[in-house]
């Protein structure tokens, strides 16, 4: 089987994160309008032990582009509010093991319920913005290397 390894398992992440013992481990995913990558997407990270949600309108789903709007995010809020972060295994974040100011790392393949807490939020971002849908006309306030 070809696994596709983009940086630290989720299975090295601290058992504290598992738990929800402290503020800043988060989960990441993208919330696609079209599934054509030149076409807008939002960036969701949420915490897990609070449930904050940050969503960043992206003009494309590039896997540079997430980098750098990702890294603007951690410097905007400040790297102390982000201990961890997981993703999954998405082309689209290939370049996020590279991301300074905090840990980066990826669920398994096809297991959508290691990040479930953003699974849940994404699910209501979709009941008002479906898929299909671009998202050129949604306005959302962005860091500014993403505008």
């Amino acid at each position: 089987m070809n696994k596709k390894r983009l940086g630290a398992s989720i299975e090295k992440r601290p058992t504290s994160v598992l738990k929800r013992e402290h503020f800043g481990d988060w989960e990441g995913d993208l919330a696609k309008g079209r599934r054509v990558s030149s076409e807008p997407a939002i960036l969701t990270l949420t915490e897990r032990y609070s449930r904050y949600e940050i969503m960043i309108k992206l003009p494309n789903y590039h896997a540079q582009t997430c980098y750098q709007a990702l890294q603007e995010t951690i410097r905007l809020y400040g790297s102390a509010a982000f201990n961890s972060i997981t993703f999954d295994n998405g082309a689209e974040f290939a370049k996020l093991n590279q991301v300074k100011g905090t840990q980066i790392y990826y669920a398994h393949p096809y297991s959508p319920w290691e990040r479930g807490t953003n699974e849940n939020h994404n699910g209501l971002i979709r009941e008002y913005i479906p898929k299909g849908k671009s998202l050129h006309h949604y306005e959302v306030v962005s860091p500014k290397c993403c505008t």
